[in-house]
């Protein structure tokens, strides 16, 4: 008997433990999915002009959450919600010293993170790995493809959430490997270019 109630609780355990693959039990505020939720529609409406980008996913960076906390979240625009989040670190240029406040350029040697919309469009293999293109869709950010702001991987990038500030990027939108592996295969899975909003 003893040891049906162990395998039992074993099983139960598994399967419980598979589905917090992509990091479920992480809630997000309802001041995130406010902003979140305020992107949206701006989002779908490009989309449903221009068949060119992914219908089903988008990337959302929200730079007003502290980069010790989840602040790049993976939405299912069909479902309307979710489905992975992690870390990204921001440009060290954005610094302004005063804690919680950035500041962002478009500017080429600024080492600031640019706002807006970027296509994510083709991987390369650069000094951090393989790491993918971002053609920056507006006027704050229209300077990424000369700036060689990527999407990339780097191993001083935690993966868990801290309560402290983590390190900063040339401007790139970094993560941590472990997080970019689960980006890479929505990405590479994709027959057309996702969109990366950037917002604050």
């Amino acid at each position: 008997m003893k040891l049906f109630y162990l395998a039992l609780f074993m099983s139960i355990s598994f399967f419980t433990g598979s589905k917090l693959s992509f990091k479920e039990e992480e809630t997000i505020s309802t001041i995130e999915m406010e902003r979140i939720n305020g992107r949206i529609a701006g989002i779908k409406d490009i989309i449903s002009t221009d068949p060119k980008y992914n219908q089903k996913i988008v990337f959302l960076i929200d730079m007003k959450v502290p980069s010790g906390k989840n602040r790049f979240f993976v939405y299912d625009l069909q479902k309307d919600e979710v489905v992975d989040q992690g870390l990204v670190a921001h440009g060290s240029g954005s610094e302004t010293g005063v804690k919680g406040a950035l500041k962002f350029s478009n500017m080429p040697n600024s080492n600031c993170t640019a706002l807006g919309r970027y296509s994510v469009g083709k991987n390369y293999k650069g000094i951090f790995g393989k790491a993918y293109r971002l053609a920056g869709l507006e006027e704050s950010n229209n300077n990424a493809l000369k700036r060689a702001i990527v999407l990339h991987h780097y191993s001083a990038v935690p993966y868990e959430e801290q309560d402290y500030y983590i390190s900063n990027s040339h401007g790139c939108p970094m993560v941590n490997e472990q997080f970019f592996k689960r980006i890479e295969k929505i990405i590479d899975n994709s027959k057309s270019n996702i969109l990366m909003d950037i917002y604050y």
